[in-house]
């Protein structure tokens, strides 16, 4: 009879054991479902902020696209127009706030200018219009996901220190040739706004 008593001793001893630890699973398995969620919202609010940040710096060489067509449409000293600085970057706020409603987020203040590896770009910062979510840890409810990122517009063409705007000029663009003619100028010989300036994120 001792036998069939130390087996329900040894069951008795188990049970409570076997019990504390599928708890301590499912706590894990929540914290980490909750730790997945948070990453998952970090995630959405950096995709958000680097959107917002390229359109802001697009936005400008649009800019400087548009008075690279005018000034030499007109004659003018369209060489100045290859240089990013010379973009005011009025249009950069909007164009930064839309890219970052459409991915759910608000642009914290504005598209900022700012300076990384020696060529202008723009800040930005944003917040997710959603929260983290009900989890264990308490607070995530209402919490909402923060992100900053900036973008960089960098020329990519080189030409002769005393090229005359007011003639044909040769631009050598990272290794591809584009020659524009105030004096014979068509919209259709500019190329794209790519050939002409890189935009990318900065690291």
């Amino acid at each position: 009879m001792s036998r069939p008593t130390a087996f329900r001793d040894d069951r008795g001893q188990t049970l409570p054991l076997y019990i504390g630890l599928t708890a301590i699973l499912l706590l894990a398995g929540f914290a980490f479902f909750a730790w997945a969620q948070a990453a998952s919202v970090r995630n959405q609010a950096q995709t958000a902020a680097d959107a917002a940040a390229l359109a802001a710096a697009q936005e400008a060489r649009e800019e400087l696209m548009e008075g690279l067509e005018a000034s030499l449409a007109d004659e003018g000293d369209w060489l100045d127009w290859l240089n990013p600085e010379k973009a005011t970057g009025y249009g950069a706020t909007a164009a930064a706030a839309e890219l970052a409603a459409r991915n759910n987020a608000s642009l914290q203040g504005g598209a900022l200018p700012a300076v990384h590896n020696g060529f202008p770009g723009y800040q930005v910062a944003v917040r997710t219009n959603f929260t983290v979510g009900e989890s264990i840890i308490p607070g995530t409810e209402s919490t909402r996901a923060e992100a900053s990122a900036a973008a960089v517009l960098q020329p990519r063409c080189q030409f002769e220190a005393d090229a005359d705007p007011a003639e044909a000029v040769e631009l050598d663009c990272d290794g591809e040739l584009v020659t524009l003619d105030p004096t014979d100028f068509d919209p259709a010989d500019l190329p794209d706004a790519a050939v002409l300036f890189s935009v990318y994120l900065a690291d």
